[in-house]
């Protein structure tokens, strides 16, 4: 379980696939590779992975077929950012929203607006989720927490402060990028419970 807020961007330094369907992530962070330990979980841009290996600066991550499908990680080059956080704590601060680290789909930025030091993005993604978003919601793109400002049938809005333009990666995106959305969790359970209800006379 994640909570959204990053603790620090990390560099692609491999991606390679594995002739299954699946692919071998390496990613550079020194100020979190020593503290991690075997089979911790991190979160990639927003996506749970675990940790396979590890030295000074660098940890791996083996992505499987699944994965390598429904996320951006499929796509991933080498040199590429990424966002990163560790797997919240007994006892640590809530300070998003629940996060899973389960993406549900990607979406694509579809136009980018500058406010002064503020950005609102839109995003475009399928409209088959349309029922799990409420405006002043959350939704976690590219595992970063944030508060839907606008939306569509197809189409959300967030809105950007500088501090989560500067420290992730959703402040170099460009036009046309895909990104990892997961919607929240309990949007999730009510739209389950509703659909299972039956009305009775």
């Amino acid at each position: 379980m994640f909570t959204g807020l990053i603790q620090a961007k990390g560099t692609v330094a491999s991606a390679i696939d594995d002739g299954t369907g699946g692919r071998r992530l390496r990613v550079r962070e020194a100020t979190i590779a020593p503290h991690l330990v075997l089979g911790e979980s991190v979160a990639v841009n927003g996506v749970c992975l675990t940790v396979v290996a590890f030295d000074a600066e660098t940890f791996d991550f083996q992505v499987g077929p699944e994965t390598v499908q429904a996320t951006v990680l499929g796509v991933i080059v080498a040199g590429a950012e990424v966002n990163l956080e560790r797997a919240l704590r007994v006892g640590d601060p809530i300070g998003g929203h629940f996060v899973t680290g389960h993406v549900d789909c990607t979406g694509t930025i579809l136009d980018r607006t500058t406010s002064g030091e503020w950005e609102t993005v839109r995003f475009g993604y399928p409209e088959k989720f349309d029922e799990l978003l409420v405006l002043k919601g959350s939704i976690a793109i590219d595992g970063v927490s944030l508060t839907l400002s606008k939306v569509e049938p197809g189409q959300l809005s967030v809105m950007l402060i500088p501090h989560t333009l500067a420290h992730t990666t959703l402040g170099s995106k460009a036009i046309g990028d895909r990104v990892n959305l997961e919607f929240d969790l309990l949007a999730k359970h009510v739209q389950k419970l509703f659909r299972n209800l039956t009305v009775t006379v």
